[in-house]
């Protein structure tokens, strides 16, 4: 089976938007690929986090990978920290990361904008995201449109390495869903629902209560006029939440257009709150579930150790062709 692999970063609420835009993907993907899916918590230190903080919202992304679907049995859900390798050859692929390469980087331009100084984790951590994705030789890789410019640059490297040391690293292909891949603000639909936003409004979080969920939908932003039409251009509220109201009911956009054909905004944003709650009440109780279980510690270890006999094997390769001498 070909392999796939993606992560999450346990930094703040998971929201809808990552919900329909990877993790309903990820569920998907496992019944026809050998899948690694990580709680990238390497990465989250990139910007000071609090231990606690962090402790909590690993183990939290981790439990809403399964809860949402995704089956321990065929899928490896595994903490970043907890496979060594990633460490590892994320510092290698370092040394074959030119200094342009990363400063062209436009997440690094943003999250670095504005601050007299930041940890040079935050710029070379796209070397640690190419070594995530090479590890595990995937073939495919869920990303947004936010994500290609870091797949390029493991394509990159990929390509880097094999010229250098010989055929080795599968270079990998993006998998970026027509439908749902982006979800945008419910305050504002010009930028991406955030997980780190400071306005609580702007994002429906996966464990917010029903209730908060109705009333954070029924206070988005809509366009001026009340009809539901789908016209990104002049309608791009509106249409955001169309597209939410589609993934969580199956229906085709067009078919949500048909059905709120002479309804108006309020009518809408009430149906739409139900259909949200409909799929995110049941994640939810198997959330808790899986939490009060203390099911949650015997997945991430299994996943650990399928993860690192795969991500052992390709350090192997990687050692003996970088010339390494290997440990008696």
């Amino acid at each position: 089976m070909k392999k796939v692999l993606s992560g999450i970063q346990p930094s703040g609420q998971l929201t809808i938007g990552n919900y329909i835009g990877a993790i309903k993907n990820f569920v998907a993907l496992q019944h026809d690929y050998e899948c690694f899916f990580s709680v990238v918590d390497l990465h989250a230190v990139t910007v000071p986090q609090d231990p606690a903080a962090l402790r909590e919202q690993s183990e939290s992304v981790a439990t809403l990978y399964a809860a949402a679907g995704i089956d321990p049995e065929k899928s490896n859900i595994f903490m970043q920290s907890h496979v060594r390798q990633h460490a590892e050859l994320g510092w290698l692929m370092t040394t074959l990361t030119g200094m342009g390469e990363l400063e062209r980087m436009t997440q690094f331009k943003d999250k670095s904008d504005g601050k007299s100084s930041v940890g040079a984790g935050l710029f070379v951590y796209p070397s640690l995201m190419a070594a995530d994705i090479l590890l595990y030789q995937a073939d495919l890789v869920p990303v947004g449109e936010d994500q290609k410019q870091h797949l390029e640059l493991t394509r990159d490297l990929a390509g880097r390495f094999n010229a250098r040391y010989g055929d080795f690293f599968t270079v990998p292909e993006p998998y970026i869903p027509k439908v749902g891949a982006r979800v945008m603000g419910l305050d504002d639909a010009s930028k991406k629902m955030s997980k780190s936003n400071a306005n609580a409004g702007s994002y429906i979080a996966l464990l917010d209560p029903p209730d908060v969920i109705r009333k954070k939908l029924n206070r988005a932003t809509t366009d001026s006029g009340g009809e539901v039409r789908y016209d990104p251009a002049e309608k791009p509220e509106v249409s955001n939440l169309m597209g939410i109201y589609a993934e969580c009911t199956g229906m085709t956009l067009d078919q949500v257009q048909a059905h709120f054909e002479g309804k108006m905004y309020g009518a809408f944003k009430k149906e739409l709150g139900e259909a949200v709650v409909s799929v995110l009440e049941p994640l939810q109780q198997r959330y808790h579930q899986i939490r009060e279980s203390g099911e949650i510690t015997r997945i991430l270890a299994k996943g650990a150790e399928r993860a690192e006999a795969v991500a052992e094997e390709t350090m192997k390769g990687v050692r003996d062709r970088m010339g390494f001498l290997p440990k008696s």
